[in-house]
């Protein structure tokens, strides 16, 4: 349903900002704020397995702020005529309404379909969703999404792979949700895409209110309604660039503790959306593959090595060896932490011998990426001396050998090598699957001068990528990419949709799917790629 948000009680939460979490238990702020009542945002489903999932919805009453009792049905058939499980859970004002309930007892490779039903008798929207395969499965397809920037465009990826019925889960890698507020878009932002809140979001009540208003999109509601998530954060779901003790955008002295941020961030999160608390997981794919959940950025990740820094010293060529051989080499920097590494080193280990594929969600990009010499060629006219100098340091450190993205794997060159080395030493087929840059990259992975895997990076929902600094045809400026960069197989740089992937027991095959415009709601598809990679080979055809 649409959300009528009332700009009074809206005005009011704002005025109270980091104050609103100390209200005892939220006093079901973030529902006062939305307005609405009832079951506000359709349902959800996630966290799947051959027999169990969980299950996601958000009901507030007409009245009261004590707990209610919402109980689940699940059956086999959408008029609920063959129910296979089910359960009740509690839900209140503690946690916006929101209520979560996981459910045994079904069917393994089967859609069932689930419905919730209120104290008063009333019942949630009917939901599908799907397990996962158990034992021999002879194909599993999944949609990858990330960067879905409300303001700035309609999510039509969502609302196209919403249509399709042949494919079994999907995959978020983050993103899902951008902090800023409307004055940081100026002049991108797009007709009928209102956000809210309209300022930075900071405190719960903030990221509360986003989270709804992201969800009241009919196409991302209709997304969840479909098929099951398996979605993980990545840094503007908390803030940019974030790391475990602070974010690029995130200032102590006008904003706060950073802890308090981030605990807001991650209790909203796990509030509206259909995960567990499992900071990560491992699924089972019958016996095709193994995908894994994965944590990145809050829990353990070491803050991000400062490139531009370097180009700011008296003598700037012999800093950037420095750095490329000092700093930046350092093995204590790491994204996932060594409880994470060693966990997913041993997991590659035991699942490689009883599953095909080893499928690795990321909220960065893996692959090894510099800045080509050309790119300053293909600069708009209008590039102010700023960003032009950014792009002349970028250009400078490729010479050096050195990438230009710190807050990717590329800031990370010893813990890159450590979870390659795991994929190798457990032999596994290693399938990394990425956002966050808002292109499309696919990449061969090597290490030591061997195959360690491949990587299909999904382009953008609708968060604009390199075309918005790039006069110079998008063929060129990819083909200038997988020139200059020899891991990189293909890419493109400038449309926004979504990818997916076919995994069958000798081929991965993933096709990116490029919708024709996100300035209105349309879900036409544009263009279409397609590359796959066979078992063994552990790089791209």
């Amino acid at each position: 349903m649409a959300l009528n948000i009332d700009r009074r009680s809206l005005i009011l939460g704002g005025s109270m900002g980091l104050g609103a979490l100390m209200l005892p238990a939220g006093r079901g702020l973030a529902a006062e704020l939305l307005g609405a009542r009832g079951f506000t945002h359709n349902v959800a489903s996630g966290e799947p397995g051959a027999d169990t999932m969980l299950l996601w919805t958000r009901y507030v009453p007409a009245a009261g702020d004590g707990e209610i009792r919402l109980d689940v049905e699940v059956a086999l058939d959408p008029e609920f005529t063959r129910r296979v499980s089910g359960g009740s859970v509690r839900t209140g004002a503690h946690r916006d309404w929101t209520a979560k309930i996981t459910v045994d007892g079904l069917k393994p490779g089967t859609v069932h379909w689930y419905r919730f039903i209120a104290p008063d008798g009333t019942k949630s929207p009917v939901g599908r969703t799907k397990t996962l395969p158990e034992g021999e499965a002879p194909s599993f397809k999944l949609a990858l999404f990330s960067c879905a920037n409300l303001p700035i465009g309609w999510f039509n990826a969502y609302g196209h792979a919403a249509q399709r019925q042949d494919l079994d889960l999907w995959l978020h890698v983050g993103d899902y949700l951008y902090e800023y507020g409307t004055a940081s878009y100026h002049d991108r932002l797009v007709a009928g895409r209102v956000l809210e809140p309209d300022h930075e979001m900071i405190a719960l009540a903030d990221y509360r209110l986003r989270f709804g208003c992201y969800r009241s999109d009919p196409d991302l509601q209709r997304l969840h309604q479909m098929a099951p998530m398996v979605a993980l954060w990545d840094d503007h779901e908390s803030a940019n660039d974030s790391w475990e003790g602070g974010a690029q955008n995130h200032q102590p002295t006008t904003e706060g503790e950073w802890n308090t941020r981030r605990a807001a961030s991650m209790q909203a999160y796990r509030e509206w959306m259909p995960v567990s608390d499992e900071p990560w997981k491992a699924y089972a794919l019958g016996n095709l593959a193994t995908l894994y959940r994965t944590e990145s950025r809050l829990l353990a990740r070491t803050r991000q090595a400062d490139l531009a820094a370097v180009f700011q010293a008296a003598n700037p060529e012999a800093a950037l060896k420095a750095f490329r051989d000092g700093a930046w080499q350092d093995p204590s920097a790491t994204m996932l932490g060594t409880t994470q590494e060693s966990w997913l080193a041993h997991a590659f280990k035991a699942n490689a011998r009883s599953t095909a594929w080893q499928l690795v969600g990321m909220g960065t990009i893996l692959g090894r990426t510099v800045m080509p010499r050309d790119a300053l060629g293909w600069l708009r006219p209008e590039t102010n001396a700023r960003t032009a100098e950014r792009f002349r340091n970028d250009i400078r450190a490729a010479a050096q050998d050195v990438p230009m993205w710190m807050d990717r794997w590329d800031g990370y060159p010893a813990a890159r090598s450590r979870l390659l080395k795991a994929a190798q030493a457990a032999d596994a087929d290693l399938v990394m699957l990425s956002g966050d840059s808002h292109n499309a990259w696919a990449y061969s992975l090597a290490e030591d001068g061997r195959p360690a895997g491949v990587e299909f990076a999904g382009q953008a929902v609708t968060s604009g990528g390199m075309e918005g600094s790039f006069a110079a045809d998008p063929r060129t400026v990819a083909q200038g990419f997988v020139a200059a960069n020899p891991e990189l197989k293909w890419a493109d740089t400038s449309r926004r949709g979504y990818m997916t992937l076919e995994i069958t027991p000798q081929r991965v095959t993933g096709e990116w799917l490029f919708l024709r415009t996100i300035q209105a709601r349309d879900t036409t598809i544009a263009d279409t790629h397609r590359m796959h990679a066979e078992r063994g080979r552990r790089a791209f055809a």
